[in-house]
């Protein structure tokens, strides 16, 4: 089981490797095990979650728990990338239709992905893209 002090030093020295500016968070009431907040520029994180995300995948990616919080980190960075490249309207989020509002998020989230994977040292590009199909099941 990883601690909070352990997850914000892998996110802490993942950042700093790749010299990005993003704060890092604590925030035990985050549903999800981690995302990136745009609007703050921080990348939050739910430690039980995170150990909850880890022990479901941990059957079929055989990877460090820490190299696991890096995948899932390397996709938060992936909407930071994303972002700063891509400006979306996020009013379509707010009052689009229900397809627009899919055709978004979806587009977001692929987008996410496939950024993030630029990061992705190779010894982990594997286990990456086993996390990002096992992540459209548990989600």
């Amino acid at each position: 089981m990883l601690y909070i002090w352990d997850i914000e030093k892998i996110i802490k020295n993942t950042l700093a490797e790749h010299r990005l500016n993003i704060n890092d968070e604590f925030n035990n009431k985050l549903k999800a095990p981690m995302n990136f907040n745009v609007s703050t520029n921080t990348i939050k994180f739910n430690y039980l979650e995170v150990n909850g995300y880890i022990a479901k995948i941990n059957f079929k990616i055989k990877e460090t728990d820490e190299n696991i919080v890096k995948l899932l980190l390397y996709h938060e960075i992936g909407y930071y990338l994303d972002f700063k490249k891509n400006k979306y309207d996020i009013r379509t989020l707010l009052y689009g239709e229900d397809e627009e509002k899919e055709q978004l998020m979806a587009a977001i989230e692929r987008n996410a992905w496939e950024y993030g994977r630029l990061l992705v040292p190779e010894h982990l590009a594997a286990a990456y893209d086993q996390v990002r199909k096992l992540d459209e099941v548990l989600l």
